[in-house]
């Protein structure tokens, strides 16, 4: 069973949705309200409705870039159909951001397998304070709930906080940790890991790494000696680099996708805490920059509050 069948089949939709729903209040709240703001006194969709339209998406941290593509769309539109309406805007301005998310995530995970991965390797990085280990946990019991064997590798070993933690997700979802003393070579821990999850015929292995931002070069090294390593135990892993942010710090976490796929090769996003705040656009603009699917998302501190993003229920949420 793909990971996608298991969110849809152990959450009921409305279950999931009203998670989703609650975990965007903030955004949708400060958007909305930035958007009759920028309509009041109109009927119809003008140069200065687009004008201070594009004003509400930079500031909903939806990014420059992105925002002027949904401008030009929406100027596009206006000027084919001649006349649209203020309150039309709102539909259209949904179709357009469905559509240039659909454009930049080709991956469709409604039909996520692990195929022939066995282990199935994900590398966790991101920096301190994302919420890094609290998504692996997570990620983990959902794993587990779906019959997977898992097994966790703490090589974030330049905090002994990072290890205790991730030890303390194992103990609350009940999958094995790999640990090592602290200060111990991140490879070597993922070499042990890998090695173990071999032996034990174990499905999914997550490796966790040290949240910080030095000079690239120096980041680039660490993970490739990880990766390196990784490969003499099982050849391709790891199978995803997925790469944690905090959608609350806003355009902090454009910088830090930028540098981390500097690094090393992301090819799946989890944007956590968009339940405390109101900076949610980040998911639309991120996705955009970087052409790198956002595979979850994390709207709620409840063990269940990670879920795989799916792009249109996003944003009809948004826009309910």
């Amino acid at each position: 069973m793909g990971l996608f069948d298991f969110f849809k089949k152990k959450e009921t939709a409305p279950e999931a949705q009203e998670a989703l729903d609650k975990g965007l209040e903030k955004t949708k709240d400060g958007f909305f309200n930035k958007i009759t703001k920028a309509v009041a006194g109109k009927s119809s969709v003008d140069d200065e409705v687009l004008d201070n339209l594009e004003e509400v998406l930079v500031t909903s941290d939806v990014g420059v870039g992105t925002t002027l593509k949904i401008i030009k769309r929406i100027e596009e539109r206006v000027a084919r159909d001649k006349y649209l309406s203020t309150s039309e805007l709102n539909f259209l301005l949904r179709d357009e951001i469905q559509l240039l998310l659909s454009e930049n995530n080709s991956n469709d995970f409604r039909q996520f397998e692990y195929g022939d991965h066995k282990p199935y390797v994900i590398m966790v990085v991101g920096v301190n304070g994302v919420g890094k280990t609290t998504t692996i946990g997570k990620l983990a019991h959902k794993l587990k709930e779906a019959n997977l064997k898992v097994v966790l590798g703490a090589a974030d070993t330049f905090r002994a906080a990072a290890v205790d933690q991730l030890k303390l997700w194992g103990e609350r979802v009940g999958v094995r940790v790999v640990a090592q003393p602290m200060g111990s070579d991140p490879a070597s821990v993922a070499f042990d890991t890998l090695q173990s999850a071999v032996a034990n015929g174990e499905d999914v292995v997550i490796i966790d790494t040290a949240g910080r931002l030095h000079n690239k070069i120096g980041l680039m090294n660490e993970l490739g000696k990880i990766k390196q390593v990784m490969q003499k135990v099982v050849p391709n892993a790891p199978h995803e680099i997925l790469l944690v942010l905090d959608a609350s710090t806003g355009q902090n976490a454009f910088e830090q996708c930028k540098q981390f796929t500097e690094a090393t090769d992301v090819n799946a996003l989890a944007i956590t805490k968009l339940d405390g705040t109101a900076k949610g656009g980040v998911v639309i603009g991120i996705s955009d920059q970087f052409k790198i699917p956002v595979k979850y998302i994390g709207v709620g501190e409840k063990i269940n509050d990670l879920q795989l993003f799916d792009k249109k229920e996003f944003v009809n949420s948004l826009f309910k």
